[in-house]
């Protein structure tokens, strides 16, 4: 072996001796353990037999044939120094030479995930899962984690359209623990979603408490990200509405529009004009609520995103009817309720329709809307149990200021952040229903459906029925901490009993009424997170 042959194989064994010797302090990118040093060997291997490269010719002029001979049988670890000589002379990049991971395949996942975006924007949430579960499986083979967190997370967003809600918080806690790693705005997604869902099963005051977390540790950390914030404080806006807690909820909206011009994703900017427009809903300004909506409707009109729009005409038909409005209202209702079916959507279609039934007892058609809401409970736990009058615990209740509750005394969660389900247009007798509202699914809805059931069997003269709904109502909602929805419940089982003769039981009522509706420090909300510098 003449002199420079010896240097350079001296040269391949150094980098080998100063790897094992660097402990901790190796360079990023060097390889390590005995199965990445075989793995990268018989790529090697490959890679040159495939160009008809000698060994000789891949090593030199750096190092010599017989180094190439030994890092291709696996028995010595190369140096990145090594491995980007050889993926030069290769005509591969460094990446795709130490793990086998081309930059098309990332390219190629990436296609694939806006494929799968784009069908769950437009079609059938079971479609798009079926895409994303594709991509998450190339991409955790490749081992490509990006991309396999952007798949878990559509398959989260996938999984609460349909309404399954444990699928959902799977989903997104495996996304936070594979970006365990990464700064906080790239698991803000995966929080989001994640409260959505405890949104959705009823459990308010977790899904606040995730959302504040976040912000408070974004805010301390110093990582004001326009974008996690807009896209947590627009989350948070509807479980605030729904505990009573407006005031928390006009700030939080107040700040999201102060953030919006510093977002760039039209998708987002929609779905905070949607939160906006409960906060305006509540204080009466349903102009302005309209007009806010229309933005909204406009932006998902344009991005051809099908389950938003549906949100906004849902949005709009509550909006119409708080103005009165109950014929347009029901026709929004019902284009909702549709656009959602067709997007084979169980839970927030019949959400939609427990409002849909409001708008038509209040029309007069009673025969209608018990048609209508009678399939949506058959399958609830709720349906039929009655805690005794008045004795609710007012532990659970939330404080906070006021709210008038939503008609049927559902505060919508048309804003809680772009997520959906439903059944049939009609939807009165398809299998969809099997999966109706419950104690965990669709909590708030389920109690405003059984407060109209109440309402119309009070209005037809059936004190036992209305009692006995109106109680099943408080026994969900007690659950969920509505402190709005719960208060104007108690005031309508109060009147009940009093004109039944049932004093003492209508004043425990009332009592419990006000318990929920204002009583100080009942809710376990925390102080209100830390405010970004605006």
């Amino acid at each position: 072996m003449n002199l420079s042959r010896r240097l350079s194989y001296r040269r391949g064994e150094e980098d080998t001796v100063a790897d094992r010797s660097a402990g901790d302090g190796r360079k990023a990118g060097a390889v390590t353990g005995a199965e990445s040093t075989a793995e990268i060997g018989r790529r090697v291997l490959k890679l040159r037999t495939e160009r008809g490269f000698t060994q000789r010719m891949l090593a030199e002029p750096a190092y010599t044939a017989a180094y190439v001979s030994t890092l291709e049988a696996g028995k010595v670890r190369p140096s990145e120094a090594a491995l980007r000589h050889l993926a030069e002379r290769l005509g591969v990049s460094y990446e795709e030479l130490t793990t086998g991971r081309s930059p098309h395949d990332a390219t190629r996942l990436r296609a694939a995930l806006t494929d799968a975006r784009r069908a769950l924007a437009t079609g059938a949430a079971e479609d798009a899962a079926g895409l994303f579960e594709e991509v998450r499986d190339e991409a955790e083979r490749l081992g490509f984690a990006e991309e396999r967190a952007s798949a878990l997370l559509g398959l989260g967003d996938c999984a609460l359209e349909t309404g399954d809600l444990t699928v959902a918080r799977d989903h997104f806690e495996a996304v936070e623990r594979l970006l365990s790693g990464e700064p906080l705005p790239r698991r803000v997604p995966a929080i989001r979603g994640r409260a959505v869902a405890h949104l959705l099963a009823g459990e308010l005051r977790y899904s606040c408490y995730l959302l504040e977390s976040a912000i408070d540790e974004l805010n301390a950390s110093g990582l004001h990200d326009p974008y996690a914030l807009l896209l947590l404080y627009t989350a948070a806006i509807a479980p605030y509405m729904d505990m009573g807690a407006h005031a928390r909820a006009v700030r939080a909206a107040e700040l999201a529009l102060a953030l919006a011009p510093s977002v760039d994703d039209p998708g987002l900017i929609a779905r905070m004009h949607r939160g906006v427009a409960r906060t305006l809903i509540a204080e009466g300004r349903t102009a302005e609520a309209d007009a806010s909506l229309a933005k909204a409707q406009e932006l998902y009109e344009q991005l051809r995103i099908h389950t938003d729009l549906a949100h906004c005409h849902w949005m709009r038909g509550y909006v119409h009817a708080q103005d009165g409005n109950l014929e347009r209202a029901e026709r929004e209702l019902r284009t909702a309720r549709d656009m959602l079916a067709s997007k084979r959507a169980a839970l927030f279609t019949v959400q939609v329709e427990v409002e849909l039934a409001d708008v038509l007892r209040r029309r007069g058609r009673t025969a209608e809307a018990e048609a209508l809401l009678l399939p949506l409970l058959a399958h609830s736990p709720a349906a039929g149990t009655a805690p005794a009058p008045g004795g609710t615990d007012t532990a659970d209740a939330s404080g906070g200021t006021d709210t008038a509750p939503a008609p049927g005394g559902t505060n919508t969660t048309a804003a809680a952040g772009g997520t959906d389900t439903a059944p049939a247009p009609g939807g009165t007798d398809t299998a969809a229903y099997e999966a109706g509202l419950t104690a965990d699914r669709g909590a708030v809805h389920a109690g405003g459906a059984h407060r109209l059931l109440g309402l119309i069997a009070d209005e037809r003269g059936d004190a036992e029925a209305a009692e006995e709904h109106y109680c099943a109502a408080l026994s969900l909602l007690e659950r969920t901490g509505a402190a709005g929805d719960l208060a104007d419940l108690c005031r309508l089982l109060g009147d009940l009993l009093r004109r039944e003769g049932r004093l003492e039981a209508a004043m425990d009522a009332y009592r419990t009424g006000l318990g929920h509706r204002a009583a100080p420090g009942t809710t376990t909300l925390g102080p209100a997170p830390a405010e970004p510098p605006m």
